[in-house]
């Protein structure tokens, strides 16, 4: 029997092994998560391990209220000691999810915790992990994870004062215009006022959405994020979205959608002028539990996978952007059922890859079947590795979790005879290092 979460963790054979240890100690670059500059430059260290796993996570949230906890001791008053307490006692529910896995390895790698955490050892593994409070700044635990690189998610109104290099680690902004496309008429002020120009007629929020754009470009953003349900099915022209946005607020569900692709068409188009990188996040259906959002708001655990997309109308849109005008485009979806199309897709139209196992699907079985998608539908070499996702500092085990994985997956063909050793180890380090490092710029 294997040690408990220990060296061999997901490494089943020899070889998975050797092709880890090539790769294990690589720096980290994260080009897509939720962490707050601000909390990186400030530096302040949390000092209890309840609030570093439990005060943002909702991954963690999820699980507790699948297992039955009162919402009190997830995102309600009880305190972090308490919170912890209750979710030590659902871990041992959480065989083969992700949490399981990650929970052990941030306690081992970070705080030298080697034992299983449960109710009955919670008590104890809180106070020896408070004890190394000094070992929960922001910034060591970059450090203590090699992470050189952070891109975090950002509203095209922020100002961006909170980016830029922390001790090792390079902060920079992306560029995530969900808001816009509400065209809400408070966000629309807030966004013309940044930008210095009235974005109340179609014109004027182009030319905002442009000046913002390039003042993240100059703080060093190379990377923009959308998110959505699904793509748009078709785009209006330029003479039509003058027309729907004038009378934004009362448009039918198409007119929106026309609407919405303009503006994404439009933005994709700007991003390749700027040699930025856009990720596209679809499949997703937000906030489904109204009387949760109403009480507790959004990113807390009430999101779902929606329907995959339909082939169709992702290969129409894309379509739509010539070679010429297309960006670099990471597809992730959240249902992954989507894959091998989108792994076509990807093959029929330049600079379009399909991006990592994205959020549900950061799991053992997710990241192996999006590994398998890519090697018998695209090109493994292509995968630009891992991201976290995520908002929680200690996260970066997730991207050991996937080397693990990775190593395993290439590992196997080597062992079965399908594949040069030597390649697998050049392999291992373009996915997990090379291709990231592309994919910024750097």
């Amino acid at each position: 029997m294997k040690q408990f979460c220990g060296d061999e963790l997901l490494l089943q054979t020899e070889t998975a092994k050797l092709l880890y240890s090539e790769i294990k100690s690589l720096p980290i670059i994260d080009y897509h998560c939720h962490l707050n500059p601000k909390r990186i430059a400030e530096n302040d260290a949390y000092t209890d391990i309840g609030s570093l796993w439990l005060a943002e996570d909702h991954y963690k949230w999820r699980a507790m209220r699948l297992c039955g906890i009162k919402e009190e001791f997830i995102t309600g008053d009880a305190d972090f000691h308490k919170k912890f307490l209750k979710y030590a006692e659902i871990l041992p529910n959480l065989c083969g999810n992700p949490l399981y896995y990650w929970t052990h390895m941030e306690l081992r790698q970070i705080f030298g915790i080697e034992k299983p955490l449960s109710a009955e050892t919670a008590e104890e593994i809180y106070r020896e992990a408070n004890g190394k409070a000094e070992r929960m700044s922001p910034q060591y635990l970059l450090n203590r994870f090699a992470v050189n690189y952070i891109a975090t998610t950002d509203d095209p109104i922020d100002n961006l004062q909170y980016h830029g290099k922390h001790s090792n680690t390079l902060v920079a902004p992306t560029f995530r215009p969900d808001k816009v496309f509400t065209l809400d008429a408070a966000y629309l002020s807030l966004l013309g006022k940044a930008a210095g120009c009235d974005a109340n007629t179609l014109g004027g929020l182009l030319e905002a959405l442009i000046r913002r754009l390039d003042f993240f470009v100059s703080q060093g953003c190379r990377i923009s994020d959308q998110s959505f349900e699904k793509f748009p099915t078709r785009s209006a022209t330029r003479e039509e979205a003058e027309r729907l946005f004038k009378n934004r607020g009362m448009l039918s569900a198409d007119e929106k959608e026309a609407l919405f692709g303009f503006l994404l068409g439009f933005l994709l188009r700007e991003y390749r002028k700027r040699n930025m990188t856009a990720q596209l996040h679809f499949a997703v259906t937000r906030n489904v539990n109204p009387e949760a959002f109403r009480s507790i708001g959004v990113d807390s655990g009430f999101d779902t996978m929606s329907a995959s997309p339909d082939p169709r109308t992702l290969l129409a849109f894309l379509a739509s952007i010539p070679d010429t005008e297309r960006p670099g485009i990471l597809l992730y979806s959240l249902n992954d059922s989507a894959l091998p199309s989108l792994a076509c897709a990807a093959g029929a139209f330049r600079n379009v890859r399909l991006g990592a196992a994205w959020w549900f699907n950061d799991t053992p079985l997710g990241i192996r079947r999006n590994l398998e998608i890519l090697a018998e539908y695209s090109a493994l070499g292509t995968c630009s590795g891992m991201l976290t996702d995520s908002r929680s500092f200690s996260s970066y085990v997730r991207f050991d979790f996937f080397r693990r994985i990775l190593a395993d997956f290439v590992g196997g063909y080597v062992d079965r005879g399908e594949y040069d050793l030597e390649a697998a180890k050049a392999l291992m380090h373009k996915i997990v290092y090379d291709n990231p490092k592309a994919l910024i710029g750097q």
